[in-house]
């Protein structure tokens, strides 16, 4: 399963995604992880929460994001939530953000992981292959 979540700047995505990990802490026995680009959430999302900075780990792709989340979960099957942050800073390259959904969501369904996702950008903006995860 895959949640996106979609708005400009300062329109409350981040807000939304912190709550929502805290309520997956609470409400899951599983591993929760957050990725971020960099050290902002660290006060803000509970310990209990595994969070990743991804500015030590030079994402850049798709291709490298997928590797990292595989890797992941191959090293703790116990993971039921990912949460990512501003995904669009994370990646080089808005090409291929539906693939990446695409390819997220069967992953999820296959290993039982939830994911959701933050990115900034205008709701309209959004392709039919993002809104589809709204």
């Amino acid at each position: 399963m895959v949640k996106v979540i979609m708005g400009v700047k300062g329109t409350g995505k981040t807000k939304q995604l912190i709550e929502m990990v805290k309520a997956a802490i609470e409400a899951e026995a599983g591993d929760v992880v957050v990725l971020e680009k960099d050290q902002k959430l660290t006060y803000d999302i509970p310990y209990k929460a595994r969070l990743i900075f991804a500015n030590e780990f030079s994402f850049g792709t798709f291709e490298f994001l997928k590797g990292f989340i595989s890797g992941l979960h191959a090293g703790n099957f116990d993971i039921t939530s990912v949460f990512i942050d501003s995904l669009y800073k994370m990646v080089d390259s808005k090409e291929g953000v539906e693939d990446f959904l695409a390819w997220l969501d069967a992953y999820g369904e296959a290993a039982g992981i939830k994911f959701t996702i933050t990115i900034s950008a205008d709701v309209n903006e959004a392709t039919e292959g993002i809104k589809k995860y709204f």
